[in-house]
């Protein structure tokens, strides 16, 4: 296990990237197994349906391949999310882009991949375990040791753990190369469409002209909040006249739901905290009495959310409240009983010790097998004394098809991580032993010969037992809230009726709006995804049943207020925005009307106009959008003019974003820079190529996607 550590901290957590942003893996957990006699699809590209068998094969390999390559081995709900998500998305991308490439007859060949791998610098291969100690480049003749090493492998010669491990690397290998063929395909279906887009010397020659020609300007502006949206009247026929000219921007390509919902979320009451004050009083009296070897097995007897660890620390890897209150305490004293608002909770803790130690230790190892333990142990005792009769240490790993080189552990590596079992007596040993100190430890199925070489970074580290307990409802508190609010749902069966009552009983009503499918609960409380099925199996002015969810200490009902089809959104459901474009718009048209009626000719009589705001902006480009102190806002229309302004004269007034705008440019200059037409086409050739990668979205459109995951994860 020790030497699985050691390779997984020679370098960063594993961050795949794919061309395209395709792919995007963050750690998850494996979903919940799908019942054997479910044969239902979870969604569907171009026709084709992706059943919940496959989708679930998808998942645990990618979840497999995210545990191995950042070393954990449970992950939380939320990750597990997200993984879901990046499973779905990737999937639908790539048979996006397969099924186009099929049209067009693109293909990728071995000969491709083995051109990648030899190259050795697409960001998949450089985030491999395959890569050089000394660059920390991908190395390609690691990765064919490997598949050799691997083919020829002898599984009943070698321990438990080093076959998983190899069996995960070379799972891992697998869906790299996978994953290489499909960025592939994705790059020369961008490619092919980039290419299609072309910049010419007029083109370039505007965008520098655009980037280089700056302009100062005074600027005169009323805002539109100077009037009262209350004093413009909106018509109907106004508003169905600009949803007609808008239509397109409100089209709904999936259903969505409208939802009410009440969230009760239990904390603990003052008997509550009393009770685990009481606990941790006691708990500390025993702490300030006791002298022992087993502090591991005494805090954990407490409930204490920070377990101990007989290790030295930095304060770093302490709880804040601890290390805020370290130095207040000395060796053998107790701090505490006190409360820490910050994470709720009761806390005392026992300084046991403090000394200089390594923050990093070079180390090297030579891992021993034999055909059962006795063997081991004499193997390891025989190489052990080679060793310290002057036998190259190197040598003799090389001996047992190892290379015996130098790592690095600092405690980074190991703190605010859970550490016990052997990983606890490797560390140990090598933050215990001297430089130049050997070591035989047995070690699961193994034994493994240890030898410090150096170590730097002397620091205070301590030893502090903490006992940290959260300060948690009963079940008597449970009871209480789960009763009252279900005599609430009982009474008020009704969404209007809830609607009503609510505030007066003390709960306040919450509101979403285009609720979706494709999410995973509601209101990003753990734990609703029934809550969600309900949502969309349910008809407006339904009321659900009372959800118990979160960590176990909230409740939700749920009151579905609208459905929203596939299609166009109706008039009714974006009104406010377009009242609101409409009300801004005849401000402008008041404003603008006003300061015709001034007829003033100078900069300096705009200025004295009521509610008018001055502000001076320099270095504006047409490249770039003008941001306004004096109007909080971005004003883009301000490049456009003031590109085409005369030196000294005034502008018409401008309809901007945030107020009717008047310019002044006072000032113009060119930066100091050279036209080249190459460099300028090949800027706007980057541009296509960002602009070429949206294509996928038109892909998905026309790909009749439908997701139906949440039916059955």
């Amino acid at each position: 296990m020790a030497t699985l550590e050691s390779i997984r901290t020679k370098g960063p957590l594993l961050v795949i990237v794919i061309g395209l942003a395709l792919f995007a893996f963050i750690a998850g957990d494996a979903w919940k197994v799908i019942q054997p006699h479910q044969s239902h699809d979870v969604g569907e590209v171009n026709g084709e349906a992706l059943s919940a068998q496959e989708f679930q094969t998808l998942v645990d390999e990618y979840t497999e391949v995210v545990k191995f390559s950042s070393g954990v081995k449970s992950l939380d709900d939320e990750q597990t999310n997200q993984i879901k998500d990046e499973v779905w998305r990737s999937y639908v991308n790539n048979k996006l882009i397969e099924n186009e490439a099929k049209k067009l007859g693109l293909t990728v060949s071995k000969t491709e991949i083995q051109a990648i791998i030899d190259a050795g610098v697409n960001p998949m291969l450089q985030q491999t375990p395959f890569r050089n100690p000394q660059t920390g480049a991908f190395d390609k003749d690691m990765l064919k040791k490997f598949l050799v090493d691997y083919a020829k492998m002898d599984k009943t010669k070698m321990g438990a753990q080093y076959v998983e491990y190899y069996e995960s690397l070379n799972k891992f290998w697998l869906f790299i190369e996978k994953n290489l063929i499909q960025s592939r395909l994705a790059e020369k279906y961008q490619a092919l469409i980039t290419k299609a887009l072309f910049s010419n010397p007029i083109e370039a020659q505007a965008a520098f002209d655009a980037r280089v020609n700056q302009m100062d300007m005074l600027l005169a502006a009323v805002p539109y909040s100077s009037i009262v949206d209350s004093t413009i009247i909106v018509k109907d026929a106004e508003l169905k006249a600009l949803y007609d000219k808008k239509k397109e921007q409100f089209r709904q390509y999936v259903e969505s739901r409208d939802v009410k919902y009440i969230d009760v979320q239990v904390v603990a009451s003052p008997e509550d905290k009393a009770v685990i004050e009481k606990e941790v009083s006691d708990y500390t009296t025993q702490l300030a009495g006791t002298a022992t070897d087993d502090y591991t097995s005494f805090i954990r007897s407490t409930g204490s959310e920070y377990p101990y660890v007989d290790l030295y620390y930095t304060k770093n890897a302490l709880p804040a409240d601890v290390t805020a209150r370290l130095d207040s305490v000395t060796i053998g004293k107790v701090y505490g009983p006190y409360y820490n608002s910050s994470d709720n909770t009761i806390n005392s803790f026992k300084l046991l010790s403090e000394a200089a130690v390594a923050d990093s230790v070079e180390f090297r190892q030579i891992q021993v097998y034999a055909s059962d333990a006795v063997k081991t142990k004499l193997l390891a005792d025989s190489i052990l004394g080679a060793i310290k009769t002057g036998a190259d240490f190197v040598e003799l790993a090389k001996k047992y098809g190892q290379k015996g080189e130098s790592n690095w552990v600092s405690s980074a590596n190991y703190e605010k991580t859970q550490i016990d079992g052997d990983n606890l007596k490797f560390i140990k040993a090598v933050t215990s032993l001297g430089i130049k100190e050997l070591a035989n430890l047995s070690l699961g199925q193994g034994n493994v010969i240890l030898q410090v070489v150096d170590k730097k970074g002397m620091q205070n580290k301590y030893k502090v037992a903490v006992i940290k307990r959260a300060v948690e409802f009963s079940k008597e508190t449970y009871n209480k809230a789960y009763n009252n609010f279900s005599q609430f749902i009982a009474v008020n069966s009704t969404l209007n009726k809830i609607v009503a009552n609510a505030e007066e009983a003390g709960y306040k009503l919450l509101e979403r709006k285009d609720l979706y499918s494709s999410e995973h609960g509601i209101g990003g409380i753990k734990g609703t995804k029934d809550a969600l099925k309900w949502a969309f199996s349910a008809k407006p002015g339904d009321v659900s049943t009372l959800y118990e969810c979160g960590e176990s200490d909230r409740m939700l009902v749920v009151l579905l207020t609208g459905v929203t089809e596939e299609g166009y959104k109706s008039l009714a459901q974006v009104k406010d925005q377009l009242k609101a474009e409409i009300i801004q718009d005849k401000k402008a048209e008041k404003i603008m009307a006003n300061l015709k009626a001034a007829n003033a000719t100078s900069f300096a009589q705009y200025k004295t106009m009521p509610n008018v705001v001055t502000d001076s902006v320099k270095h504006v480009t047409f490249a770039a959008p003008a941001y306004v102190a004096a109007l909080r806002s971005s004003e883009p229309l301000i490049g456009a003019y003031a590109s085409v302004a005369q030196l000294n004269q005034l502008s018409t007034p401008i309809k901007g974003n945030a107020g009717v705008l008047v310019l002044q440019v006072f000032a113009k200059e060119k930066l100091n820079e050279r036209f080249d037409v190459k460099v300028e086409e090949t800027t706007l050739q980057s541009l296509h190529q960002r602009v070429a990668s949206r294509f996928i979205n038109d892909l998905y459109l026309k790909a009749g996607v439908k997701d139906t995951r949440y039916l059955f994860f």
